[in-house]
């Protein structure tokens, strides 16, 4: 039997590592708000609802995601003028329709006002009673206290998260719009005080999208992925994971 000469032996191991690394999932940005139960990247190996399913998404797509936390407007603005990034989750309006490739909602959520005494059916009755309201920076709730014709002297946007809470639990702010299971799932971390909710006023899909430049493949295989989370029951039990616990009222 012939011995493999040294420079054999070295070829042998090139090509071995070049295979190896041209057969490793490609790498894409995700961005992420810190938007428990939604998205989470502070808690181990939970990412959140949202998070979980992106990230189950994109491995069965093919991909591995290198998660990125910038605040909010700065992160929808980047995934927009840039190419091939991924956010979520993202609320697919008017005004973000066409700086994005919106490639398949992941959850549906609610949005209400939340309050330490006061519940309010209506957009109109929450303009007339609340004098200051926190809202996400950034976010579609904020977008819609606008378009509902809040004045900007009610609106006080901060940053996604427990700030918004706190202003409320501290007496700051008179009311807090934003997400139900979110606004749930925080306010249940920091107090037992019980929270107003109002009658829902929103509701949205919530989205994994890309920028405008897109790989059209990779939007492809990412949808299909997604489908079948949703068609298997993982979507569900993944919400039902994060949701256990959590007041229906």
């Amino acid at each position: 039997m012939k011995r493999i000469s040294c420079c054999t032996r070295v070829a042998i191991r090139a090509l071995l590592a070049w295979s190896s690394i041209t057969c490793a999932a490609p790498s894409v940005d995700l961005y992420v708000p810190e938007a428990p139960p939604l998205t989470m990247l502070t808690v181990g190996d939970q990412h959140g609802i949202v998070g979980d399913i992106a990230l189950k998404a994109m491995a069965s797509a093919g991909y591995s995601a290198n998660t990125l936390s910038p605040p909010w407007p700065r992160a929808q603005r980047e995934v927009s003028q840039g190419k091939d990034l991924l956010i979520a989750p993202l609320t697919r309006n008017q005004s973000r329709e066409a700086n994005y490739t919106w490639i398949a909602p992941i959850l549906t959520m609610d949005r209400a006002f939340f309050s330490l005494d006061r519940r309010v059916e209506s957009f109109d009755e929450a303009r007339k009673i609340f004098r200051l309201i926190a809202v996400g920076i950034g976010t579609a709730q904020e977008t819609r206290l606008r378009e509902e014709g809040f004045a900007d002297s009610q609106i006080y946007p901060l940053k996604i998260g427990e700030n918004p809470a706190q202003m409320l639990l501290k007496g700051r702010v008179d009311a807090w719009f934003n997400g139900v299971p979110e606004s749930r799932y925080i306010w249940q971390q920091l107090t037992d005080r019980p929270l107003v909710m109002s009658r829902v006023v929103m509701t949205a899909n919530l989205y994994l999208a890309c920028s405008k430049d897109c790989d059209p493949q990779m939007v492809s295989r990412l949808r299909a992925a997604i489908d079948t989370l949703e068609k298997d029951g993982t979507i569900d039990r993944v919400e039902a994971q994060y949701t256990k616990g959590l007041p229906v009222r």
